[in-house]
């Protein structure tokens, strides 16, 4: 009987081996995906390009920055996470200022019918950049000396990790804690987040919209419990979804004391928007009158 050569078992084994890799493949690409509870990552409507890559943007070559541009943001941004620090610090809780969100900054607003309104959506687009910094890859370099991801912070809202961006973290410790005050009296109010996201990568809007999320101002609580009826599928068959209602908080776990208490203080439920995306809330205020 003749013995196989060293090389045959190596290319048989081998041969065996990518078989086995192709064969789990397949099967988690089959399987079901896992349960929405733990993410609060959700895609949009008609705006959202399913074959769309999720990943950031490639990073483009920036336009070199204004020295002196730069230098007034770091000393703008140096001054600001000194009062935030004090704020923080007090010996008595000092709240923020109520405010409601600013109109044009509306999703609304700058979309009818489906179709961006240019001059509305690029003033939205100017506000965001100038406020919160640049996004790369989406031509935004002249708005700001400063980017998105250096002003991001690791915070926590209801004992849930988030990354927000820096100007806006003061306003959702305020949400919380009216929440702690306001929403645990009746059973009514009561609600237990699971999961949240806050700060995302990768644009989940097309046609040249841009979502709130990329600047690290945007919130998602319980996707799995709180739908976007309007956006692309499995939303539109979500049991709150399908169900008649007379009004969208039907359409959502979260309580009526909740949302009130994201939108004292500048947020916007995108629960409004055609899209009734009940997880989402957007800071939609002016962070410079945040603080008191």
């Amino acid at each position: 009987m003749k013995l196989p050569s060293p090389l045959s078992v190596i290319a048989v084994t081998a041969l065996a081996l990518a078989s086995t890799v192709a064969i789990a493949r397949a099967a988690n690409e089959s399987a079901d995906p896992p349960a929405q509870e733990a993410s609060a990552d959700h895609h949009h409507d008609e705006a959202e390009d399913k074959s769309a890559p999720k990943e950031a943007p490639k990073p483009q070559p920036r336009r070199k920055v204004d020295p002196e541009k730069r230098k007034k943001f770091e000393a703008e941004r140096a001054k600001y996470q000194k009062r935030l620090k004090d704020w923080k610090n007090a010996k008595k809780y000092r709240g923020c200022r109520f405010q409601a969100p600013q109109s044009f900054l509306v999703r609304g607003n700058f979309l009818k019918n489906g179709q961006l309104q240019p001059a509305a959506h690029q003033r939205a687009v100017k506000y965001r950049a100038e406020k919160y910094g640049i996004l790369p890859g989406f031509n935004l370099d002249a708005y700001s000396a400063g980017t998105v991801g250096e002003q991001v912070v690791s915070a926590r809202f209801m004992g849930l990790p988030i990354q927000i961006h820096e100007r806006v973290e003061p306003a959702l410790i305020c949400v919380e804690n009216r929440i702690k005050q306001q929403c645990s009296k009746h059973e009514k109010d009561k609600y237990k987040a699971n999961g949240i996201g806050g700060l995302r990568v990768g644009n989940t809007y097309r046609g040249g919209e841009i979502s709130n999320h990329l600047f690290g101002i945007a919130i998602d609580i319980d996707s799995g419990r709180n739908p976007c009826c309007g956006c692309v599928d499995p939303w539109p068959n979500h049991p709150l979804c399908k169900k008649k209602s007379a009004s969208v908080y039907e359409r959502t776990a979260l309580t009526r004391c909740w949302i009130d208490s994201f939108e004292k203080y500048g947020f916007y439920w995108l629960g409004r928007d055609k899209l009734e995306d009940t997880m989402h809330f957007e800071f939609l205020g002016n962070p410079d009158r945040i603080l008191p």
